[in-house]
Parts: C-alpha cells; sequence; structure tokens
C-alpha cells in the first residue's frame, strides 16, 4: 500500500512538473510568439529596408538554433540546467523593452537578444522536462508540454492585433503592454523552479567518456529528422503565398488567420501523437514522415487559397508532431548526463534542415519552377529521410 502510495506521488509530481513547465512556456509563447507577426512591420515603421527586415530575421533564426550546440553542451558540462533556463527566459524582456526605443539599432539588438534567450533555455529545458517525465512517459509529457505552449502561440498574436486594433496602431503601447505577461511569466518560472528545481535528480558527473557518448543510432535519427525537415516547406512561404493570392483581392487580414489555424491544429496533434508515442514507440514516427510530403506539394501546385488552407492543415499536423514526440525520442537514445548536448545538435539539424528548405523551395516559388521538379525533391528527401529512420528502429537504444 505504501509504495503504491508513493507510486502515485510520484506520479502526481511528473504531471504537475510538466503542467507547471507548460505554463511557463505558455506565457513565454504570448510574448515572444505575440511579438513575431508585430516585429518586421515595427523595424520598418522604424526605417529597417526589406533586406534588413530579413537579414535580422534570417539572423535571429540562425542565432536560435546554432547557439543551441554550445548551451546543450555547457549545460552538461556545468549541470546549471536552471541556470541557462531562467536566464533563457529573462531575456523574453526584450520585447516589451521595444516599446520603450524608437532607434532601429536598439530595436534590432532587442529582437536578436530574444532569440539568443531561446537559444540559452531550450536544450536545457527539454533534458528538464525529459528527466522529470521518466514516469509518465516522455511522449505524453512533451505533447502536454507543446499543447500549452501552442495556447500561447495562439493567444499572443491574438492578443498583440487586438491591442494594435484598439490602440490605433501603437507600436510602443502594445510592446509595452506585454511587460504583464512577461512578469506573470517570471513568477511561474520561480515558483516551477522551487517546486521541482531542487528535486530533480541528473545523472552525476563522470569522467567516462564511454558512457556520456551519443551513440551511432542518435546520429542516425538526427539525420532522418534533419532530411525530413529539408524536404519540408517552411511555414513562412506558406503564408507567403497566401500573401500573393489575397494581395489583388486586398484580403491581406486572412493570413493571420491561416497562421492561427496552423498553430491550432499544432496544438491538438501535439497532444494526440504525445499519448500515441507512449502507446506504440518511435514507430509513431513514421507518420508525420509521410505526411511531410503533402504540405509542399498543396502549397506548390498552381491552384488557389483552398490547397493552401490544406497544406496549412497538413503542416499544422507535423509542427505538432516535431514539437512534442521528435523531441520525446531524442530521450530513447541518449543518456541523461548527455542529453543537454544531445538536444543542442538536434535543434541546430532541425534549424539547419529549415533553413535550407527556405532557400531551395523560396528558389522553387521566384523562378516558377515545373510542378514535377518540387515533387521529385520531396519524395526523394522524404523517402531518405524515412529509410534513415526505420535503421533506428534495430538498433539498440541508451542505456539509463
Amino acid at each position: 500500500m505504501k509504495k503504491g502510495s508513493a507510486a502515485k506521488s510520484t506520479f502526481k509530481s511528473a504531471y504537475a512538473g510538466i503542467i507547471l513547465l507548460g505554463i511557463v512556456s505558455l506565457m513565454g509563447d504570448t510574448v515572444y510568439e505575440g511579438s513575431r507577426g508585430l516585429v518586421p512591420d515595427y523595424l520598418k515603421f522604424l526605417g529597417a529596408s526589406a533586406i534588413v527586415v530579413g537579414l535580422v530575421g534570417g539572423l535571429g533564426d540562425f542565432l536560435g538554433y546554432s547557439i543551441r550546440l554550445v548551451s546543450g553542451f555547457l549545460a552538461d558540462t556545468t549541470r546549471a540546467y536552471w541556470f541557462f533556463i531562467v536566464s533563457g527566459y529573462a531575456l523574453i524582456g526584450a520585447i516589451p523593452l521595444l516599446g520603450t526605443t524608437n532607434v532601429l539599432e536598439i530595436a534590432i539588438i532587442l529582437v536578436l537578444l530574444e532569440r539568443l534567450g531561446k537559444a540559452f533555455r531550450t536544450p536545457a529545458r527539454d533534458t528538464v522536462l525529459s528527466v522529470i517525465s521518466k514516469d509518465v512517459g516522455a511522449g505524453k509529457a512533451f505533447g502536454v508540454h507543446e499543447f500549452l505552449d501552442q495556447i500561447g502561440a495562439v493567444a499572443g498574436p491574438l492578443l498583440v492585433a487586438a491591442l494594435m486594433f484598439f490602440s490605433s496602431d501603437n507600436y510602443q503601447l502594445t510592446f509595452s503592454f506585454l511587460l504583464l505577461p512577461f512578469v506573470m511569466l517570471i513568477l511561474a518560472l520561480f515558483y516551477t523552479y522551487r517546486r521541482i528545481g531542487s528535486k530533480m535528480i541528473v545523472e552525476p558527473k563522470t569522467s567516462d567518456a564511454k558512457s556520456r557518448a551519443l551513440g551511432k543510432p542518435f546520429y542516425i535519427y538526427t539525420l532522418a529528422v534533419a532530411v525530413n525537415t529539408l524536404g519540408l516547406i517552411p511555414v513562412s512561404l506558406i503564408l507567403y503565398r497566401a500573401s500573393t493570392i489575397l494581395q489583388p483581392e486586398r484580403l491581406q487580414w486572412m493570413v493571420p488567420l491561416i497562421y492561427l489555424l496552423i498553430q491550432g491544429v499544432d496544438a491538438v496533434f501535439a497532444l494526440i501523437s504525445g499519448y500515441a508515442y507512449d502507446r506504440f514507440g518511435i514507430k509513431v514516427l513514421t507518420l508525420p514522415f509521410i505526411i511531410s510530403v503533402f504540405p509542399p506539394l498543396f502549397t506548390l501546385v498552381d491552384a488557389g487559397l483552398s490547397t493552401l488552407v490544406i497544406a496549412s492543415v497538413f503542416f499544422g499536423i507535423v509542427l505538432g508532431m516535431q514539437e512534442s514526440i521528435y523531441r520525446a525520442a531524442v530521450s530513447e537514445f541518449t543518456p541523461v548526463s548527455s542529453r543537454g548536448t544531445a538536444y543542442g545538435i538536434f535543434n541546430t539539424a532541425y534549424g539547419v534542415g529549415f533553413l535550407m528548405s527556405g532557400g531551395i523551395y523560396g528558389l522553387l516559388i521566384d523562378f516558377k519552377a515545373p510542378f514535377i521538379v518540387a515533387m521529385v525533391f520531396v519524395v526523394l528527401t522524404q523517402g531518405a529521410a524515412i529509410t534513415a529512420l526505420l535503421q533506428t528502429y534495430q538498433r539498440p537504444r541508451k542505456q539509463t
């Protein structure tokens, strides 16, 4: 009876930690996802050219992914996971500070600081999440986390849109108002640390390099995800195509609604796929790899808005699985002692995949390449990704 009570208590504590981390991410997404649709327009308002806006966005995403390789390694080396989590979330405070300046250069620095914050916190946060979820299942943990995260990703843009509407497009007031959810984020973060931070047990440091090594299965899995991402068209180009179609009819206001559709589908399928992953295992990943064929094909086919809506739904399904079970599967191949490093490598490969896919699909759109070219590229990349993924099924997993 005592053992059963202890197990039940551990189970409840694990879910409490998962939900608390999810609420922290929800508040963080409310601030920075809410600002993402407004930042390009604000930089333009401050005098930035299209090239500057594009470079800032590209540099921000590059930093947001590439620095994770370093932050993940440092988190593992120092075991200071909560330092990286807290400092990373604290840098979201750069977004409300945009409301205090009308100097373009300062605004650009603040935008890049927020992206650096994401790079600092993500590997450490995912490591903590993977550790506390061992009693409930990594799939459920990352699924619930992503579901709560996406609530913020939907609420944030809606909040910013409402603030801009009621303030008559007052950028400073809108950004400054985001200080409120940021303060709520910091309070939630410190409460979460008090509840689970001191109780989290991580494997002790060891000088045995072999026990901390990331094996071949992890690298094969990471390669599979990178190639899968390479063949998946980025959301920015789906929205670009929608803008092109809607512009002659002066229906630009519908473009954010397509983005919200993607976020909504993402949230639902993150939760569903998380439970499916814990029930059926890593083989579930074959499904999003197959579905990844459809977003680029429905986006690039010469049709109307309806096909872009279909592409958005499929993209939302894949994105929900990428942000939940793709991340959960990393714990299948890595020891806890090197998991921060593993998440850093994994996220960097994921980001490079999207960076390359953006360039390739952008060229296909700009040069109006024949549809058959896109079809061949999609089939080859996803076929290669699935082949690599299947190789991980037969290989031994990590030892915990």
